[in-house]
C-alpha cells in the first residue's frame, strides 16, 4: 500500500482525492469540447442534405435538367411561401394532420392491447393468425375502393384506411416484443403471485416497449404514405390534394412545395415518436 503523501512541512499528510473521483473528473467532458462535438456532428449530419439542395439548385440553372419539370430549389421555396401567405397551405396541412393523426391513434390504441392478448393467449393466437396473415399481405391501398363503397368518399373512409394500414406494424411488433420478454423474469414475477392482467401491465408491456415503439414508428410512416394516397383520389383538401391539383394545373413549383411539406411533416412526426420513446424508456428502465 502506498504511503500517504506529506505536506511541504513534512508534518501532516496532504489531502488526497479518491481515485474514482479523479477518474470521473478526468472523463467528464468539458462544456466547450462537448459543444464543439455537437456542432461537428450536426454539421456532418446535415452535409448530405446541403449537398442535395445545392445540386437541386444548380442542376436546372446549368441545364442538366429541364427547369419546367424540376424548377430550382429557390423557386420552390418562393412558391411555398406564396402558399403559406395565402393560407392555402395551412388549410391543407390541418386537413391532412387531422386524418393522419386520428387514424394513427386509433391504430395504436387498438393494436397494442390486441397484440398483447394474442401473444399471451396461445389459443387465441392459433385461431386468428391465419386470418391476420391474409390481411397483412393484402395492400391497404388495394382495399381503398372497398372502404369508399362501405363508408363513403368523405372523411370516415380516409381515416379508416389510414387506421387499417397503421394497425399491422404495431400489432405484429407488439406480438413479437411480448413473446420475446425474458422468460426468467416472467417466471420470477409469477412466483411472487403476479398473474393475469397485472403481469401484462407490469412485466410484459414494459419489456415489449422497445419493439412496440419500432412498430409505432413504422405506423407513423405508413399513416403519412397512405394519407397522401387517399388524398390523391377524391379529396377536396389536404396535402395530397394540393400536390395532385398543382400537377393537373401544371403548377410545378407548387407541386414540389407540397412534396417538401409532406417530407417535413414526416420528419417532425418521426422525431416526436423518437422523443416519446426515449422518455417512456427512461421512465421504465432505471438508470445505473
Amino acid at each position: 500500500m502506498d504511503a500517504p503523501r506529506r505536506s511541504p512541512d513534512g508534518q501532516h499528510p496532504a489531502p488526497r482525492r479518491p481515485a474514482a473521483r479523479e477518474r470521473a473528473a478526468a472523463e467528464r467532458p468539458r462544456p466547450a469540447r462537448s459543444a464543439v462535438h455537437r456542432l461537428r456532428r450536426a454539421a456532418v449530419g446535415s452535409s448530405g442534405i446541403v449537398v442535395f439542395l445545392l445540386v437541386w439548385q444548380i442542376a436546372p440553372q446549368l441545364g442538366w435538367v429541364d427547369k419546367t419539370f424540376l424548377p430550382p430549389f429557390t423557386q420552390v421555396l418562393h412558391a411555398w411561401w406564396g402558399l403559406a401567405v395565402s393560407g392555402e397551405l395551412w388549410a391543407d396541412l390541418r386537413a391532412s394532420l387531422f386524418r393522419s393523426l386520428t387514424g394513427f391513434v386509433i391504430a395504436v390504441v387498438a393494436a397494442v392491447p390486441a397484440g398483447l392478448l394474442i401473444a399471451w393467449y396461445r389459443t387465441l393466437a392459433d385461431a386468428v393468425t391465419p386470418l391476420l396473415t391474409i390481411f397483412l399481405n393484402t395492400a391497404a391501398v388495394a382495399l381503398l375502393p372497398v372502404f369508399v363503397l362501405i363508408l363513403g368518399i368523405g372523411e370516415t373512409s380516409k381515416i379508416a384506411i389510414i387506421a387499417y394500414a397503421s394497425f399491422w406494424p404495431v400489432l405484429y411488433n407488439t406480438i413479437s416484443g411480448a413473446r420475446n420478454v425474458d422468460p426468467l423474469l416472467v417466471r420470477s414475477v409469477r412466483s411472487l403471485g403476479v398473474t393475469g392482467p397485472r403481469l401484462l401491465q407490469k412485466v410484459i408491456l414494459p419489456g415489449a416497449l422497445p419493439t412496440i415503439f419500432t412498430g409505432i414508428r413504422l405506423a407513423g410512416a405508413t399513416s403519412i404514405l397512405v394519407l397522401i394516397t387517399t388524398e390523391l383520389v377524391g379529396a377536396k383538401a389536404g396535402l395530397g390534394y394540393l400536390i395532385s391539383n398543382a400537377q393537373y394545373n401544371f403548377q410545378i413549383p407548387q407541386m414540389f412545395a407540397g412534396i417538401l411539406t409532406v417530407a417535413a411533416v414526416g420528419l417532425v412526426f418521426y422525431q416526436i415518436l423518437i422523443t416519446a420513446e426515449r422518455r417512456v424508456s427512461h421512465g421504465q428502465v432505471p438508470s445505473r
